[in-house]
C-alpha cells in the first residue's frame, strides 16, 4: 500500500544482519523508538502504561454490531482501519525478531513483547469463532480515506469484514496463524509459557480453517481488501509460511511434510516471485540478501534519518492523521470528517511527533519531499517498522562489543 521502497529494503535484510558500519549509529536508541512507534498505532482502550501520551482511547465499540468484541489491535499506517492481513505479517516479523534477538534487547524486551501481545490479544478475539468465522478487518477504508480525523474522533463506519467457509480468505487466516505461532515461540522463550501455549493452540485451529476452506479474501470481502491490501501473489505462500511457523513451534512432522509436499503442488502458482518478501509475498523469506539498515538511519546523500525522532534531521510532516492533528489535550473539541483537512494541507510540522515511525522513503535518486500529500514516501506503516525491531537489537549488541 505504501512505503514499498523502504519496506523492500528493510524486510530483505532481516535474515542477513550485516554489521559493516555498526558503530556509526545509536542502534539502542533506534530500537527503543521503533518499539515506541507501535504505541502510537494502538486501537482500543489504552493502558495506564501508555507512553505515547498524545494518543487516547479509540474505536471502543469495534465489533459491537456483530455481537463480538473486536477492540484492540493496530491501525496499519496513517489511517484508522485495522487490516488484519498486514497486521498479522507485522506481528510475525516482530515476533521473529524477538525470538532471534530478544536476549539483545535488554530493557526494551518487555516493551517488544507488549507490542506483540497488543496484536495477539486482538487476534485471539478475531479468531475466537473459528472454524466458522474469522474476522479479517475493521473499518470502511473508502469512508476512512475520505476523512482526515484523529482516531479518537472518527465517526466513519467501523464496518466488520469476515471470512467464512462459504467466503474463505486463506491468506489472511494463514498469516494470522503464522503470527500466533511465531508469537507463541516468543512468549514461551521469555517466560510466559501459558500464554504461548494458548496462542499455539489457536494457530493450529486457524491454520486448519485456512487450509480447509481455500480461497482469496480478495473475492470474499471485495472492496474491503482491494485496492488497499489486495493479495496479488495468491494465498499459497501464506499457507506454506504458516505451516513452517507451526512446525517451528510444534516440531510436528505433519507440518514439515505439508511444506515439502505443497511447495511442489504450489510451484506453478508461486513461481516467478522468488525475490519478493513482504506482507503480500513470502516467497523470499529464506533468501539471503544484503542491504545498507544505516541508510535508513541517516547514512545517505541527504544525511536524513527516515525514522521519526532519530537524529537531528528526520521527516516532520508524515502522512498520519493522529500525528498531524493536535491531540485531545491541545484541541479537546471534536474534529469532524472534513475539519481535519486543513491540517493535512498545512506545511507546518506535525504537532505530535510519532517517535519511531519509519516512512516509505526517498525517490530512486535519493531525493525526498517531506510532505503529507506524498503518501507513498511520507507514510509510515506497522509492517515497515516491525522487521527493524530484531535487526536493531542485533546491531545494538554488536556495537556494544
Amino acid at each position: 500500500m505504501v512505503g514499498k521502497i523502504m519496506c523492500l529494503v528493510i524486510v530483505l535484510v532481516l535474515v542477513v544482519l550485516s554489521g559493516g558500519n555498526a558503530i556509526l549509529h545509536d542502534y539502542r536508541d533506534a530500537l527503543a523508538k521503533s518499539i515506541l512507534y507501535y504505541e502510537g498505532q494502538r486501537s482500543g482502550k489504552l493502558p495506564a502504561t501508555q507512553r505515547a501520551a498524545w494518543r487516547k482511547d479509540s474505536a471502543l465499540c469495534d465489533g459491537l454490531d456483530k455481537g463480538v468484541d473486536l477492540t484492540g489491535g493496530y491501525y496499519d499506517a496513517g489511517d484508522n482501519v485495522k487490516y488484519n492481513f498486514p497486521m498479522a505479517f507485522t506481528i510475525t516479523m516482530m515476533a521473529w525478531g524477538v525470538i532471534e534477538h530478544g536476549n539483545s534487547m535488554g530493557s526494551e524486551l518487555p516493551h517488544a513483547l507488549e507490542a506483540v501481545r497488543w496484536a495477539t490479544d486482538y487476534f485471539l478475539k478475531s479468531s475466537a469463532s473459528a472454524p466458522d468465522i474469522i474476522y479479517a478487518q475493521v473499518g470502511d477504508p473508502n469512508a476512512d480515506h475520505n476523512c482526515w480525523q484523529r482516531p479518537e474522533d472518527m465517526d466513519t463506519p467501523r464496518t466488520v469484514y469476515a471470512v467464512t467457509p462459504d467466503k474463505p480468505g486463506s491468506e489472511v487466516a494463514a498469516e494470522t496463524a503464522a503470527a500466533l505461532a511465531a508469537a507463541s515461540l516468543a512468549f514461551r522463550a521469555f517466560g510466559d509459557e501459558a500464554y504461548g501455549i494458548l496462542l499455539l493452540k489457536r494457530a493450529v485451529k486457524v491454520f486448519k480453517f485456512a487450509d480447509k476452506y481455500r480461497g482469496s479474501y480478495n473475492d470474499s470481502i471485495g472492496e474491503g481488501a482491494c485496492p488497499f491490501y489486495c493479495d496479488y501473489s495468491g494465498y499459497q505462500d501464506e499457507l506454506l509460511w504458516a505451516a513452517a511457523w507451526i512446525y517451528k513451534a510444534t516440531n510436528k512432522v505433519y507440518y514439515w511434510n505439508y511444506v515439502k509436499e505443497n511447495i511442489i503442488t504450489f510451484k506453478g502458482q508461486i513461481e516467478g516471485a522468488n525475490f519478493e518478501f513482504g506482507w503480500d509475498s513470502k516467497h523470499a523469506g529464506i533468501s539471503v540478501l544484503v542491504s545498507n539498515v544505516d541508510y535508513i538511519l541517516g547514512s545517505n546523500p541527504l544525511n536524513m534519518s527516515y525514522m521519526v525522532g532519530y537524529g537531528d534531521k528526520f521527516p516532520r510532516r508524515i502522512h498520519h492523521r493522529g500525528s498531524s492533528i493536535p491531540s485531545l489535550a491541545q484541541h479537546p473539541d471534536h474534529i469532524t470528517c472534513k475539519e481535519g483537512t486543513p491540517y493535512f494541507a498545512s506545511t507546518a510540522s506535525n504537532p505530535n511527533e510519532h517517535t519511531g515511525a519509519v516512512v516509505g522513503g526517498p525517490e530512486i535518486d535519493d531525493s525526498f519531499a517531506d510532505a503529507r500529500a506524498n503518501s507513498s514516501k511520507s507514510e509510515a506503516t506497522t509492517y515497515i517498522v516491525s522487521p527493524l525491531v530484531g535487526l536493531l537489537a542485533y546491531f545494538s549488541q554488536a556495537a556494544a562489543h
